[in-house]
């Protein structure tokens, strides 16, 4: 069984990229000049979006290197400790709507540390997948189009990465 699934999930993307030519054919589309209209579009999307990568970038790092987050981080802790939640999944819930390379990185260092079945690990990786990684989403989504104006969306999306967290946690205390 475990044999097929691998097997299977080896073809999908060629099976897709197969399926788009096909269904690209079938519906008269120049497939490949579409494609290399599309590739050309990419440097200079490229370069709109950069100014609000590197913003994005330099905030979270001077987030970190400012010791802000280790202040928030325990702030957290200390007021959500009558829920038991573990230090690491704490921060991985701090983490995940900023970056998802860091937040990546921080799971990775939970797992070393706590070990892959302990809670906090386990924990981590539910919110990974319960929660987005809002500001950078926005940041390059929104920097893209050309949105300036973001009245409700970021709060929305914060309640929304919150909404994801605590069922998170809860789901991972259920299941765990």
């Amino acid at each position: 069984m475990m044999q097929t699934v691998e097997y299977i999930s080896l073809l999908i993307i060629p099976l897709f990229i197969l399926l788009a030519v096909l269904y690209g054919a079938f519906k008269k589309v120049r497939v490949y000049d579409s494609f290399v209209a599309g590739a050309k579009e990419g440097p200079g999307v490229i370069l709109k979006i950069f100014p609000y990568l590197i913003t994005i970038f330099v905030a979270i790092k001077g987030f970190q290197a400012s010791g802000a987050f280790d202040v928030l981080r325990d702030g957290f802790y200390r007021v959500f400790a009558f829920l038991d939640i573990p230090i690491e999944a704490v921060s991985m819930a701090i983490v995940k709507p900023l970056s998802g390379s860091a937040s990546t990185a921080l799971f990775t260092d939970i797992v070393k540390t706590a070990g892959p079945d302990s809670m906090a690990t386990q924990m981590s990786a539910v919110i990974m997948g319960s929660a987005e990684t809002t500001f950078y989403v926005l940041a390059v989504y929104l920097g893209a189009v050309g949105i300036k104006k973001t009245r409700y969306l970021v709060p929305v999306c914060l309640l929304a990465d919150a909404v994801g967290i605590v069922v998170a946690v809860s789901v991972a205390r259920w299941f765990f």
